[in-house]
């Protein structure tokens, strides 16, 4: 079974955002972590090469391919900032209407600038996905 490459490092998540190239895209990551931080009550952790990730847990599928995540987790990537979420349809459909201006995919929030979203929802959206994860996937 392949093993996974976005696991739990000991790199530095003050450092991985310092060299982010773009200064603002680099002030909202730091604004990030302090807002998921504070939402979450958890350490950010590096997972992988660029994930910023908050919490953890272990999932395991029906294949048997098996692995921890982060609860929570962002990204400065070069074109958007990414905020990785699980949600089930209906609570997507009532919150990411009210978070401003972003695009989405199936697990991520593509957000160009934080000033052009809304705060309070983004950390409802959060909250929310990692009670999700966890009745998901409860740890024994």
């Amino acid at each position: 079974m392949a093993k996974n490459k976005t696991t739990e490092t000991e790199y530095s998540v003050i450092d991985f955002i310092n060299a982010v190239p773009d200064e603002n895209k680099r002030n909202d990551a730091f604004e990030l972590l302090k807002i998921v931080q504070e939402t979450t009550g958890f350490e950010p952790k590096m997972w992988g090469p660029s994930i910023i990730g908050f919490g953890s847990y272990n999932y395991k599928y029906d294949s048997g391919h098996e692995g921890d995540a982060p609860l929570a987790g962002f990204s400065p990537r070069k074109t958007a900032m990414t905020v990785y979420f699980y949600l089930p349809e209906k609570e997507r459909e009532e919150l990411l209407p009210k978070l401003g201006r972003h695009t989405s995919s199936k697990a991520c929030i593509y957000i160009k600038k934080l000033a052009d979203i809304n705060i309070d929802i983004l950390k409802k959206v959060i909250l929310l996905s990692i009670d999700y994860t966890q009745k998901l996937y409860p740890q024994k």
